[in-house]
């Protein structure tokens, strides 16, 4: 199990980290990606990375499983090739955040206040925003705090491909060739 789990975790977290990178280089160019559409394209390489749990689920049943695997087992393998993929995910962040992009907040915070005042918020609802930012910034200085949120942005998305590759995959008999 170590070297299937190690093989597609390691690939999965290849896949996000190198989204990442690419992602934030071009959103600091600023040309095609923005904050507006970086979520929808970050959240989408986070599927496509995390379909190698379905994949590693599927090579432990039937290469080890003799075609067969538990809810429980393939749930087992899944979770910890997401694991690896999410060392990998935060990892990648960390370094990224602290050595490339450690003005992230400062440019999240005023798109978000540019946001708001585009669609018409009030100055006490911009001034809530902008407080509740400032302690959002102040908090995320901290590398615990800082990992732990990254982990909490990535670790969902791969908890639920876990749990429906497992239904899916899961097979108590072998299946006879035809």
């Amino acid at each position: 199990m170590q070297k299937i789990v190690l093989t597609f975790g390691v690939i999965s977290g290849v896949i996000m980290a190198g989204m990442m990178i690419l992602t934030m280089a071009l959103m600091k160019r600023g040309d095609f990606i923005n904050f507006d559409n970086g979520e929808i394209i970050g959240y989408s390489s986070m599927v496509l990375a995390f379909i190698l749990v379905f994949f590693g689920i599927r090579s432990y049943r039937e290469n080890v499983g003799g075609g067969r695997i538990s809810f429980g087992k393939a749930f087992q393998v899944g979770i910890l090739v997401t694991l690896i993929s999410c060392a990998f995910y935060v990892g990648t962040w960390e370094i990224l955040y602290y050595n490339f992009v450690p003005d992230f907040g400062d440019k999240y915070a005023a798109h978000q206040i540019d946001r708001m005042r585009a669609r018409g918020a009030t100055q006490a609802q911009i001034d809530a925003t902008r407080a509740e930012m400032e302690r959002f910034k102040k908090m995320y200085t901290n590398p615990a705090v800082n990992a732990g949120m990254t982990f909490l942005e990535v670790f969902p998305v791969g908890l639920v491909i876990t749990l429906v590759s497992a239904a899916i995959l899961r097979r108590r008999t072998q299946v006879q060739p035809a």
